[in-house]
């Protein structure tokens, strides 16, 4: 798996040897970097990669002008997969935090607020409700900051704390772009 934009643009990545790990295709993450390009400027945001699996989407949010990104990932081989990549892409500290542990569960103890966190979980594994409702009750989203959900189009989510901004759908997969009230 490759990065498609930013001073990383080609750079390989090692990706996870499992089957519960399914990677942003190249497509949608260009997609996604392309819309939020014309809502904001990267320098200076920081970008949270909510169940990170490969981290590729941290990775491009960094390569492309992101000043930080931070990865929360369940699996421990998948978790030090992604620190490896970090290195080998070059990655300085205060550039990349890693925290391993179930989301949730590390998004209740963070004492940080982010500009763009992406979600995408587990598409059946319930938790995109509570994964909303964690970030507005413990105010992890800055004021002016971004949501975006990965999730299958069958799949009704309870946004009542954010308006959404935009939606774009990709065959059975929809992106949601959301922001706070």
């Amino acid at each position: 798996m490759q990065i498609t934009g930013g001073f990383l643009k080609s750079r390989k990545i090692d990706s996870p040897k499992t089957n519960n790990v399914r990677p942003t295709l190249s497509q949608i993450r260009e997609s996604i970097f392309s819309t939020l390009f014309s809502m904001t400027d990267f320098e200076e945001l920081s970008f949270l990669d909510l169940f990170a699996g490969s981290g590729i989407m941290g990775f491009e949010a960094i390569s492309r002008g992101f000043s930080k990104a931070d990865f929360i990932e369940k699996d421990k081989k998948t978790f030090y997969l992604i620190k490896s990549n970090s290195e080998k892409l070059g990655l300085k500290n205060n550039q990349v935090d890693f925290y391993l542990g179930d989301s949730l569960k590390v998004l209740k103890k963070l004492q940080k607020t982010y500009d763009i966190i992406y979600v995408d979980p587990p598409y059946m594994g319930g938790l995109y409700d509570d994964v909303l409702d964690t970030i507005f009750s413990n105010k992890l989203l800055n004021t002016n900051g971004i949501i975006i959900l990965e999730h299958p189009k069958s799949l009704d989510i309870k946004t009542e704390n954010y308006n959404l901004i935009k939606q774009k759908v990709y065959a059975d997969k929809v992106l949601t772009f959301l922001c706070l009230r």
